[in-house]
């Protein structure tokens, strides 16, 4: 176990540590206020410029010796080092990977290295859909439980390796992990100790240039590395994924495949939808595989109130309910969306959508629209124009916003469920949330 503060800190002491994306998420804050901490010799490069990474910098003003070379990548930082820290969705193929890689310098990424140094029991989930609110219900079951519980990986603000040292033997760590993360996992031949596998459908396409099989060897990784001991819950949706792309024979470890029929009849989710009930199903299995009293995962999925940003109810107003569910970067994820709402299709949804594309199919979230929605309001974006190209787009998330609540009426719903990436608009998903919830909060 080298969980603590200063075994983890001499683990990076003296390293010349080339952090590989600094980012505006906070991840990359964090893993450069920690090893600046832990006395590395530390250079951080960014594509993004300085005056865009601004708000990023002025969280590491209190740590003069970290070298930043913006608005590029050197060469130079990338040979004579002891560590490369690579920020997810930097490709593998990346020049500067190959450079350092031919230079004998490993390559990681942040929340394996959390893993391999800390050595403590992991529960890591993945999935196209779905892992952001097991990754949440888990903790918050294992929390409600009285249990010691670290909760990282791909979650905005939160650096996984930061919290390094605060774990114990006794903490376990539940990881939500997006596939550029489980490359890393791969590339060190980790996985973690209990995994859920939710779903599994074309996601990043424009990453993967539209290579499925590409997609789901990198999600893959989450189950591929596992002991015997281990054990792996699958989605029934993932399942025939794992024959389609010759993987069932690889699993070493022990499989449960879960659906929504194994959601308890007699418990009560507060969460909408179908598509949360497989997820709570999901979450159910690998605590029981944990462990966990039946009593205290009931107790805990009952109290769960959801995830910010995923189907979230913001305010209800003269009737009308407004919805913030920025986190929809997919069409799959608003379609699912739209039909928690609208079961009956009343269409009675007026929907906020559109956004920067990544390669996907639209047309079920087309028929989706047509069946829930009373009207849509589009932000622009490179998808919007692909694929509403003749509609009406809006500049501003204010404006498409009041255009829908003046529309709307008593027993309407107003919902931001953008169905493409945020990138264009907004920094990324999560400001684009923030920034609809500070404009919902000014109604009067």
């Amino acid at each position: 176990m080298m969980g603590y503060m200063q075994d983890s800190k001499k683990y990076f002491q003296n390293k010349r540590i080339t952090l590989m994306g600094l980012g505006l998420l906070g991840r990359g804050v964090g893993d450069a206020r920690y090893l600046a901490k832990c006395s590395a010799g530390l250079v951080v490069t960014d594509l993004k410029s300085r005056s865009e990474l601004q708000s990023s910098l002025k969280e590491l003003r209190d740590f003069p010796d970290i070298q930043f070379h913006l608005g590029g990548h050197r060469l130079e930082d990338f040979q004579n080092r002891d560590l490369i820290i690579k920020a997810a969705g930097i490709p593998l193929g990346s020049p500067f990977i190959a450079e350092a890689k031919k230079n004998n310098v490993p390559v990681r990424m942040s929340t394996d290295l959390f893993v391999e140094l800390s050595g403590v029991t992991t529960i890591g989930i993945t999935g196209t859909r779905g892992k952001s609110t097991i990754t949440y219900l888990v903790t918050h079951i294992l929390k409600t439980a009285g249990k010691k519980v670290l909760m990282g990986g791909n979650i905005c603000g939160m650096s996984t390796l930061e919290e390094i040292g605060e774990v114990t033997p006794e903490t376990i760590a539940v990881l939500e992990l997006d596939s550029w993360q489980l490359q890393g996992f791969g590339e060190v031949h980790l996985s973690p100790h209990i995994a859920i596998f939710s779903t599994f459908m074309p996601d990043h396409m424009n990453y993967y240039h539209s290579d499925l099989e590409s997609y789901f060897k990198d999600k893959a990784n989450i189950f591929l590395n596992q002991s015997p001991a281990d054990h792996v819950v699958v989605g029934g949706q993932v399942a025939p994924f794992l024959k389609q792309f010759n993987y069932s024979s690889k699993i070493k470890s022990k499989v449960s495949i879960i659906g929504l029929k194994d959601f308890p009849k007699n418990w009560q989710l507060q969460i909408l939808g179908e598509h949360n009930q497989s997820n709570a199903a999901l979450a159910i299995e690998a605590l029981r595989i944990f462990g966990l009293d039946e009593k205290d995962i009931q107790k805990g999925v009952e109290t769960f109130n959801g995830v910010e940003g995923r189907l979230q109810l913001v305010r209800e107003l003269q009737g009308i309910k407004i919805y913030n569910d920025t986190c929809s970067t997919t069409p799959e994820s608003t379609k699912v969306a739209l039909e928690a709402l609208d079961p009956d299709k009343k269409r009675n949804i007026l929907l906020i959508a559109g956004g920067a594309d990544k390669g996907l199919d639209m047309r079920g979230v087309q028929k989706s629209i047509a069946e829930h929605c009373k009207k849509v309001y589009f932000l622009s974006g490179t998808g919007t124009k692909r694929v509403w190209g003749g509609e009406k787009s809006y500049d501003s998330l204010e404006g498409a916003f009041n255009t829908a609540i003046s529309d709307a009426v008593l027993g309407d719903i107003v919902i931001l469920s953008p169905a493409f990436a945020s990138f264009g608009m907004f920094k990324n998903e999560y400001d684009r949330g923030d920034q609809f919830n500070l404009v919902v909060s000014k109604l009067s």
